[in-house]
């Protein structure tokens, strides 16, 4: 009886363990659903950009961190995680005068904890198997380059007090962070697709 457990148990870790593999290779579907719904929710809890903010002045070029370049030796999951930890930091802080959507926030900082859960899992997985190098030079150099973008946007809310029209301003820029996760997110199709073709040879 015992035998048969032990059997049973071990059968069923064997069995987790292929339906996680299979959700980490199909890791961009995910991704692409929880990106578009960040969006969603980002868009939802503020509605229209308010007139009043119109005429502030930001600390933001338009598209900064659009012009972090990934080179193929990088880690596409490893940047992705380390976006979305840097965004649930952000909204984590100072919240009181945005004046949004309680309900909406709460689910926008569910939506992005799930997705870093996510990736931390597949990429626990990928460093077992040693498929995945986030240490690596090229990869620290682009680490560093997110580290600093985002420390200005928490330098630019502290700045203003986390006034009204900065939570706006954040909110805007915020939205092309999701731009540039879909890139990093197409990657990991590409990235599927290629490991997939090589199996297949």
């Amino acid at each position: 009886m015992i035998h048969r457990s032990f059997l049973h148990f071990c059968l069923m870790l064997l069995f987790s363990s292929e339906i996680s593999c299979l959700d980490c290779r199909r890791l961009h579907v995910l991704q692409t659903k929880m990106n578009r719904k960040s969006l969603e929710h980002l868009e939802e809890m503020g509605g229209n950009f308010p007139f009043q903010c119109v005429h502030e002045r930001t600390a933001f070029k338009p598209g900064d961190v659009l012009k972090i370049r990934l080179s193929q030796q990088e880690n596409t999951k490893a940047a992705i995680q380390q976006t979305l930890q840097e965004l649930l930091q952000i909204f984590n802080n100072n919240l009181t005068q945005a004046a949004w959507n309680g309900t909406v926030i709460e689910q926008f900082q569910n939506g992005l904890h799930l997705q870093t859960e996510k990736l931390e899992t597949c990429l626990s997985a990928e460093l077992e198997t040693e498929r995945t190098y986030p240490g690596n030079e090229s990869f620290l150099r682009t680490s560093l380059k997110l580290k600093r973008y985002f420390q200005t946007i928490h330098q630019f809310l502290n700045e203003k007090q986390y006034s009204r029209c900065a939570w706006e301003i954040v909110r805007r820029e915020i939205s092309r962070c999701f731009v540039f996760l879909n890139i990093l997110t197409k990657r990991l199709e590409n990235e599927g697709i290629t490991h997939f073709l090589f199996l297949k040879n």
